[in-house]
Formats: structure tokens, C-alpha cells, sequence
């Protein structure tokens, strides 16, 4: 049986983690490890999820819950302790404010996995993505659209998955930790090396062809959008040469010179 590592990295987050919780909580699958990763909250934060513990034994399928409360040096740090701590076959980050898009999404990924032989699972499985503002009301679905076939070089086009919505095997995600060095990208860089090691290894990329996340529209990235861009921009240089990072998206750089 396939097992989920959902992972919620927080820090202050008590006004928008409860919907969060929540959603986890909906899920219809019995085999999930819910692994909280809090970097010594000060607000409610922590008091959401004791109240989140308590219910969870009176729910009708009840999770695994690993609750992680230490400081952190920044979010992709956090990131990487849940990776190292996963016990799920396949990983993914629900933050706060982040919410599945409905309550058999890792139930009907499940089903479709059965299709492959448990040896030669695949390094990531994706799908679609809907954004929701600050009260979890659907504003739009995400500009970006997956591909039916991702690959590394999709990337090129920009972060065609979101993060949300994109699983990876946990035990290759361990030997390819998010890279502290980027402070905005280290997830689209992360996403691309995954790829690769997909490529590498002739193993498969999945499309559940199903919209499987309601991404909250504001995070790091977002509140920090012109550091983010060029940051992105240096990314694609390292993984795709510059000629065709400059090609494919010169409008990064002209956006980038017109906002110093």
C-alpha cells in the first residue's frame, strides 16, 4: 500500500493553517504520515495544532501525525528536515493556507499507481493546480498549465506544477535536498534535479490529469517577486545555458532592468 508523507512546514502561521488541517484531516486514505515541521511559532500556530492532534483519534481514518518544533534557517531548511524525516514513499508539501482540491485526491493517486510495478514507482507524479485568496475561495485556475508530458525541459517554460501539486519519491527526494543557496527558487530548482534523476534512471513522470491542490496566492516567492525572477532567471542560465534561458524568456530581463 502506497503511503503519503504530507508535509506542512510552518512559522506564524495560526491565521491561515487551520484550512490546512482541516483538508488533511478530509482525506479519505488511511495511509498518510502528516509531518509538521514548525520553526518555534509565537502565535496561535501551535494551540491549531494540538486542537488538530486531539480530533484526529476521532476521525474515521486517522493519520499518522510527527510533529517537529525547532528553529530553522529559513524555509527550504525546514523543508529538508521533513524530507529527511519522511517515512512516506512519496513526499509533498501542503503549507499553510494550502489545501487538497478534494477529499479522495491521494485515495484516486493511489489507485493509479497500482499500475506500476512497486519496484519501478514513479519519481514524481503532478497534476494541476487552483489558486484560492486568503479566506480558501477559488479566485482562478493557475496561468501555468501542466503538461500532459512533463519533463526536465519543460522547465524551461517557467514552473509549469506547482510545488503543491507535485509528489516526489521520497527516497530520491533524500539524495536531492532543496539547495540552501537559493533563498526564492530552491523548489524550481529542486523540481528540475528530480526530473533529471527521473531521466536518468529511465523511470516514469506521472499525470493524474487531475486538478489536485488550491494553492494559497501569496507566499515567499510572491511577496519577494522581482529577487524571485532573477534568481529564477540565474537558475535556468545553470540548467539550460544561457542562449536559450535568455531566449525563452527574455522578458524576465527586461522586467528585471525596467523595475531597478
Amino acid at each position: 500500500m502506497i503511503k503519503f508523507t504530507i508535509a506542512t512546514v510552518t512559522y506564524n502561521a495560526g491565521k491561515t493553517i487551520g484550512r490546512t488541517l482541516e483538508s488533511v484531516a478530509a482525506q479519505t486514505y488511511d495511509a498518510v504520515e502528516h509531518l509538521i515541521v514548525d520553526g518555534c511559532s509565537m502565535d496561535n500556530t501551535m494551540a491549531e495544532i494540538h486542537k488538530y492532534v486531539e480530533r484526529n483519534t476521532d476521525l474515521r481514518h486517522p493519520h499518522q501525525i510527527v510533529l517537529v518544533r525547532e528553529p530553522d534557517n529559513g524555509l527550504y531548511d525546514a523543508m529538508n528536515k521533513a524530507i529527511a524525516q519522511a517515512k512516506g514513499d512519496y513526499i509533498v508539501f501542503m503549507n499553510a493556507g494550502d489545501k487538497f482540491h478534494s477529499e479522495n485526491v491521494l485515495a484516486v493517486i493511489a489507485e493509479q499507481l497500482q499500475h506500476y510495478n512497486s519496484s519501478r514507482l514513479p519519481v514524481v507524479v503532478y497534476g494541476e493546480t487552483d489558486l484560492v485568496d486568503d479566506e480558501g475561495h477559488f479566485l482562478r485556475h493557475r496561468r501555468l498549465r501542466a503538461p500532459e508530458r512533463l519533463a526536465s525541459s519543460s522547465f524551461l517554460s517557467g514552473m509549469l506544477v506547482c510545488h503543491q501539486s507535485f509528489y516526489a519519491r521520497t527516497d530520491i527526494a533524500r539524495v536531492n535536498l532543496y539547495n540552501l543557496d537559493y533563498r526564492f527558487s530552491a523548489d524550481y530548482d529542486w523540481c528540475i534535479r528530480l526530473l533529471r534523476c527521473a531521466e536518468r534512471r529511465g523511470l516514469a513522470i506521472h499525470n493524474t490529469h487531475l486538478i489536485l491542490t488550491d494553492y494559497l496566492a501569496e507566499g515567499v516567492t510572491t511577496r519577494n517577486h522581482r529577487r524571485s525572477l532573477i534568481e529564477r532567471l540565474r537558475l535556468m542560465g545553470h540548467h539550460y545555458g544561457w542562449p536559450l534561458a535568455l531566449s525563452a524568456h527574455a522578458w524576465f530581463v527586461v522586467r528585471a532592468v525596467i523595475k531597478k
